[in-house]
C-alpha cells in the first residue's frame, strides 16, 4: 500500500515541477522579448526625434529666408504687344 502513496506523491510531485518549469521558461521568454522590443522602441523614439529637429530646422532656416527674400508676387499673363 505504501508503495502505490509513494508512486502517486511522485507522479504529482513530478507534475508539478514540469509546470513550475514551463512557467518559468515562458517567463524568461516573454522577459527577452519586452527587453528586445524595448529597445526596438528606443531607437524609433531617438529616429522620430531627430526627424522632428530636422524639420524643425529646415522650417526655421525656409522662414529666415522668406523674411531675406520675400515671396515673388504672382502676375497675370504678359501680353506681348
Amino acid at each position: 500500500m505504501r508503495m502505490y502513496v509513494m508512486f502517486v506523491v511522485a507522479v504529482v510531485l513530478i507534475a508539478v515541477l514540469l509546470y513550475v518549469l514551463d512557467r518559468g521558461l515562458k517567463a524568461v521568454q516573454k522577459g527577452r522579448r519586452r527587453r528586445a522590443a524595448g529597445i526596438r522602441l528606443a531607437a524609433a523614439a531617438a529616429y522620430a526625434e531627430a526627424r522632428a529637429d530636422a524639420q524643425a530646422k529646415q522650417q526655421e532656416t525656409s522662414g529666415a529666408l522668406t523674411t531675406v527674400l520675400p515671396a515673388i508676387q504672382e502676375r497675370g499673363p504678359r501680353r506681348v504687344a
